[in-house]
């Protein structure tokens, strides 16, 4: 089943005197429990293509569709109900609320909707725990390391069953380890729960966690690699040498 479908996707910013086509008519499936990853060169669109698609921004042309909704049609505030429901999000730099604890934090999703205390309370225990931060529940993000800030982040992500979780670099504030934490954390989730990820990513062993890479170019989807049954070694080197044709994009720390 698609969760996720865009169809002649076109994004672009400036007047007629002086308009960038950022994105030039990307056709995109996403099926429910995949766990795919966008990469491409600074300026390929790709962080564009993730904020259409997540509803941050809006298309110049095209549709999007998710889990059967037209989201390019929907009102503002229906949109923006939708996105409270349906739509997750882990952003770089955390986005956490200083003045919260890490469980309230993570809460925050289930406060605008109808789940009782109890069920809540489960939801967190289960999440927290699954993501290795539970022993931290009571502390403010300032008291916390920048792995635990991102494993919060995701745990909030997660906590209210989204149709699909947007990640935008989420490792690209972490060091090697904590960055390695967290991608184990979101891939065992992705397989645990059937949670569908689309992550924006420079980083090819942040990409090897996925189940498929989509390269972009030039606004335009160039090509992609389907892990398959490869171990994740070798997918990572199947990435390296995509980027290596691609031309120009390199792996970044």
């Amino acid at each position: 089943m698609n969760i996720l479908q865009a169809h002649k996707i076109h994004k672009s910013y400036g007047n007629k005197f002086n308009r960038q086509e950022v994105l030039q008519g990307i056709d995109l499936n996403i099926e429910q429990g995949e766990f795919v990853s966008i990469m491409g060169a600074s300026g390929s669109g790709k962080t564009t293509l993730l904020n259409v698609l997540s509803s941050i921004d809006k298309v110049s042309h095209g549709t999007i569709k998710v889990d059967g909704n037209m989201i390019t049609s929907m009102k503002s505030k229906k949109l923006a109900e939708f996105r409270k429901h349906h739509l997750g999000f882990i952003f770089q730099e955390y986005n956490l609320l200083d003045t919260l604890t890490v469980k309230e934090n993570i809460l925050l999703p289930l406060s605008i909707q109808n789940v009782s205390k109890k069920e809540a309370n489960e939801r967190f225990e289960d999440v927290a725990n699954e993501l290795g931060i539970y022993d931290v529940r009571d502390k403010y993000p300032n008291e916390i390391s920048g792995g635990q800030k991102q494993r919060t982040s995701a745990a909030r992500a997660f906590i209210h069953e989204p149709s699909i979780i947007f990640a935008d670099e989420p490792t690209g504030a972490l060091d090697s380890k904590s960055a390695s934490n967290l991608l184990n954390k979101l891939s065992d989730l992705n397989q645990k729960r059937k949670a569908t990820i689309m992550m924006v990513t420079h980083d090819p062993v942040a990409a090897s966690y996925s189940s498929r890479v989509i390269f972009i170019k030039d606004g335009q989807i160039y090509s992609q690699l389907n892990k398959g049954n490869e171990d994740r070694q070798s997918f990572f080197k199947d990435i390296m040498t995509t980027q290596g044709v691609l031309g120009g994009v390199q792996y970044e720390h």
